[in-house]
């Protein structure tokens, strides 16, 4: 097994996938690792739906039903596993923000954790994750919303591996302002 920094440095999505797939119990012991994400309050508010078989095509009859069009997207047949991502809201005094972070953690680090273990893995969302037909395909409550699927399946053999270029982090990462503005704030603080 790679570090942690490896397997970050090493992901990608895999657009293309074979018809292979991690059995439930793979996947399972992976689940269980995904949900230790950072949670305030311990709340769980996620869960995941595993589509496979004829539930990948009840999606497409769903997703085609969104845009108002006939028979079955195709889409959902691109990977032979499907990880519906849920974000199920809980009544606490946590925000329903922070809720859904919670889901989107546990929705990556499982991408991360199935790709370190040799799975293909996208992530794929789309204005229909939103749509009533949908969310009722998947049997969604009153509190939840998908926020996607993970396409899962095997790593097809390639000739070469395109890399992500790499982040250049002082693009993105800066210290907290400095200032008269901040200065006139740090002094509205200390009355």
């Amino acid at each position: 097994m790679s570090t942690t920094l490896e397997a970050v440095r090493s992901r990608r999505s895999w657009s293309k996938v074979t018809d292979v797939a991690p059995t439930r119990a793979e996947i399972e012991v992976l689940v269980s690792a995904a949900g230790r994400v950072a949670d305030h309050s311990s709340l769980r508010p996620w869960r995941l739906i595993e589509l496979r078989g004829d539930d990948r095509e009840r999606l497409g009859r769903a997703i085609n039903k969104a845009a108002g069009q006939k028979g079955a997207s195709s889409k959902p047949m691109r990977a032979p596993l499907l990880i519906a991502i849920v974000a199920s809201y809980r009544k606490s005094k946590v925000a329903r923000w922070e809720q859904e972070a919670v889901a989107s953690g546990v929705a990556h680090m499982l991408s991360l954790l199935l790709d370190d273990a040799g799975w293909g893995v996208l992530w794929r969302t789309g204005d229909y994750t939103r749509s009533k037909a949908v969310a009722k395909a998947h049997g969604l409550e009153k509190d939840e919303e998908l926020l996607g699927w993970l396409y899962v399946g095997g790593k097809p053999p390639t000739r070469k591996i395109a890399r992500r270029k790499a982040v250049d982090a002082r693009r993105h990462l800066s210290r907290m302002p400095r200032g008269k503005k901040a200065d006139e704030l740090d002094a509205t603080d200390a009355d």
